[in-house]
């Protein structure tokens, strides 16, 4: 998640077990666990690797995290009283500012993360939760590695104040436009940030 393997990288079973000073057997089983969290890959022969994206890829999973919170957003529609989703929205957009002011970006990603849980929970759609939950933890560390480099100019605050008035104000329509605006507004700082991550043979 920290960037301290970096996309691309071989995880080399020997090596994992001199650094945590465990045996092989749990080594492999950590490996298939961040391989279903779609963390790692694993080439037949070669062994495992942090996953590497390919620009395209990168930009397909950001694409579609923003269609789908931008969905939960507009299912919110049938819920007649919304005011306990804009209290805790609330709350959580004090603590992302309280990570933006300490310079924290480990916070600072959980509270956006939180943010639009709280949505996506709220909305009472079980499978859009669970598939957002999937694709969040595969594409977590390339949302640290830019906020690593970039929390200064992060403009998460200015979109999720928008989409807080917007729903407090049952304007869903705009709420989804924003979320799928903030996504869009993001993807060219992400994919930089991404290849300057990547591990160089």
């Amino acid at each position: 998640m920290n960037g301290t393997f970096r996309p691309g990288q071989p995880l080399r079973e020997q090596d994992l077990e001199q650094r945590f000073s465990i045996s092989r057997g749990p080594v492999r089983e950590a490996l298939r666990l961040l391989e279903v969290r779609g963390l790692v890959s694993h080439v037949p022969r070669r062994g495992f690797r942090v996953k590497l994206y390919e620009d395209r890829e990168l930009r397909d999973h950001f694409m579609l995290r923003g269609e789908l919170e931008a969905l939960a957003i507009l299912q919110l529609t049938g819920i007649e009283d919304l005011s306990p989703l804009v209290d805790e929205l609330t709350t959580a957009r004090a603590e992302l500012t309280r990570a933006r002011d300490a310079n924290d970006p480990r916070a600072y990603l959980q509270s956006i993360r939180s943010f639009y849980d709280l949505i996506a929970n709220f909305s009472g759609n079980t499978p859009l939760r669970e598939v957002l939950d999937r694709l969040n933890d595969a594409i977590e560390p390339v949302r640290y590695n830019l906020l690593l480099r970039k929390l200064g100019e992060s403009q998460t605050l200015d979109y999720t104040g928008i989409i807080l008035n917007a729903l407090a104000e049952r304007r869903f329509q705009d709420a989804a436009e924003a979320k799928r605006a903030h996504v869009m507004s993001n993807l060219d700082n992400i994919l930089t940030a991404y290849r300057e991550a990547r591990y160089e043979p």
